[in-house]
């Protein structure tokens, strides 16, 4: 593993400085440890639909997760000028204030196996959205793909295999058969 430091200035997004990061090099690896501060934190608690977003001069805790090319899973914690302390799923919107240090473990040789579950969707689709916060949320690693055709999004692919849209992976998911797919 090699220890890369990463320098976020003031207005850099933090969750989209990351996905660029890994993109640009085609790295894969962890965020080791972080010291910084943010102008607005946006992110997700489990079981709720929508992200919070609180805004502020708020210090970060930490920032944990993993980084790909494909995407990232990143879990954030922070307190507020009061010292509360919050946190959950990083989501876009996420702004350093004056800035942030990061260091990331990046691994070397082969990266791993291709995500088990794929996503087509649009960001601007409520149920694209809604779909990858429930994987988020479980813990269960995802690709993003294009969608194809003309067909409705999102479009929801395990192993290789078209499930449906949003209300076949909550289907699935009442019935406890996504458990197989954490961290696999």
């Amino acid at each position: 593993m090699q220890a890369v430091p990463l320098h976020l200035d003031a207005g850099s997004d933090v969750r989209s400085s990351l996905e660029q990061f890994a993109q640009e090099r085609n790295a894969t690896g962890f965020v080791l440890s972080v010291v910084g501060n943010l102008a607005q934190a946006a992110f997700a608690c489990p079981g709720q639909k929508t992200p919070m977003v609180l805004s502020g001069e708020l210090e970060i805790i930490t920032l944990q997760g993993t980084i790909a090319p494909k995407g990232v899973h990143l879990h954030l914690s922070f307190s507020d000028p009061e010292c509360a302390v919050w946190g959950g799923h990083l989501e876009p919107g996420t702004t350093v204030l004056r800035g942030a240090d990061l260091l990331l473990g990046l691994l070397s040789g082969e990266t791993p196996s291709q995500a088990r579950v794929q996503v087509a969707g649009l960001p601007e689709c409520p149920f694209s959205r809604r779909a990858l916060r429930m994987l988020r949320t479980l813990g269960i690693p995802f690709q993003e793909i294009s969608p194809t055709g003309d067909g409705s999004v999102p479009q929801i692919f395990i192993d290789g295999v078209a499930i449906g849209g949003y209300n076949s992976l909550a289907e699935l998911h009442s019935r406890g058969e996504l458990e197989y797919l954490r961290n696999s």
